[in-house]
């Protein structure tokens, strides 16, 4: 998710706010330079600290970057800041941490953007609603308000894409930007939404406080094809394709090093990444690390293991797109996506590739 205000706690806020301050000082120019012949690369996340980007601080945590040869810069968007996908799109960044669907977003805008490496194959999402909102499917949608990290985001499309495979119209429910974390669970406790979309650990804070359940899953790759129609490519590394095009040898090794963390995470339990992660995003105000794990272990197959864009993937988002309104004209979804950094990767570290690859045609 992008333009999906990070924090889980005010911890958190505060280290990663100190972060983005520090990464987003010099200028993108600088960003590119290198040091000692290493590429620096400055990515901006959607929520360095939400389960559906832990890959970001993962890799930095296991000193993959460094392994293959790159000086990353992370940093996360804030609660009111300019999102991650168009920070990297206005050359504030080098890359962002969000969702393949901004690629086709940014396509009908006229700006050529892709997806270099794909991290997972469902959104990570959950419809979490309250008990009194009787909303048990995207049917139920009708008059009331719900939650979405914050108006024009992914969660936001995608709130009025499962109302419109409802055939609930977009004027009949009303949308709120409720954040993530502690601000998404005050939204349920003093109805200010009957359901607000969010990832874990937000979604086990709901649960734990009994403020609300989960209505309909997308964080799981069955969850999507049956709520979505296929697979659903979420979390990925966006990068503007000029810039892909002149940096092609950093893309590659952050492209490694991503690759590399995905199939990590494919061989490692829960609690193994847990441990690897800073103890600010895995316990906190909301959750504990026990609540962390548990709720990874539970939703750690939105992960692919080998950051290949799966086949029909790019269709099914279009055709999401497509049916809320956002793609007003035809999209091209060859120049959206490539595989080609991905498979290189898993070819020189000698991964096993499983995900069937999409095509040029989506």
């Amino acid at each position: 998710m992008s333009r999906r205000p990070a924090a889980v706690a005010a911890s958190v806020l505060t280290v990663l706010a100190l972060g983005a301050v520090s990464a987003c000082s010099s200028s993108s120019s600088a960003s590119t330079g290198s040091s000692g012949g290493t590429p620096t690369v400055k990515i901006m996340v959607g929520g360095l600290d939400k389960q559906i980007y832990l890959p970001y601080q993962l890799a930095q945590s296991l000193g993959f970057y460094k392994k293959y040869g790159v000086n990353v810069v992370l940093s996360t968007e804030q609660d009111g800041g300019v999102g991650a996908e168009d920070a990297m799109a206005s050359g504030q960044v080098d890359m962002a941490g969000a969702w393949y669907v901004h690629t086709i977003d940014f396509q009908v805008k006229g700006k050529a953007v892709e997806d270099v490496v794909q991290m997972s194959g469902a959104p990570g999402e959950r419809e979490m609603c309250t008990t009194k909102s009787n909303v048990k499917s995207a049917a139920d949608f009708k008059g009331k308000t719900l939650g979405v990290t914050d108006l024009g985001s992914g969660t936001d499309m995608l709130t009025q894409y499962l109302a419109a495979k409802q055939n609930v119209k977009t004027k009949q429910f009303s949308r709120i930007g409720v954040g993530a974390g502690s601000t998404a669970v005050a939204a349920l406790q003093n109805g200010k939404a009957a359901c607000v979309m969010t990832t874990q650990p937000t979604v086990a804070a709901i649960e734990k406080k009994g403020v609300g359940s989960s209505a309909i899953d997308l964080a799981t790759t069955a969850g999507a094809q049956q709520a979505l129609g296929g697979a659903w490519p979420a979390a990925g590394v966006l990068a503007r394709t000029d810039w892909v095009n002149s940096h092609k040898d950093a893309v590659q090794k952050v492209v490694n090093a991503i690759v590399a963390t995905l199939h990590w995470i494919n061989t490692h339990s829960a609690a193994d990444i847990a441990n690897k992660l800073p103890s600010s995003f895995v316990q906190n105000q909301l959750v504990t690390k026990a609540d962390y794990i548990t709720a990874l272990t539970q939703d750690k197959g939105q992960f692919l293991p080998d950051g290949i864009m799966p086949a029909g993937g790019p269709k099914t988002v279009l055709a999401s797109e497509e049916l809320v309104g956002n793609a007003t004209s035809k999209v091209n979804l060859g120049p959206t996506f490539t595989n080609d950094f991905a498979v290189k990767a898993n070819k020189t570290e000698g991964f096993k590739t499983t995900t069937t690859p999409a095509g040029s045609n989506g």
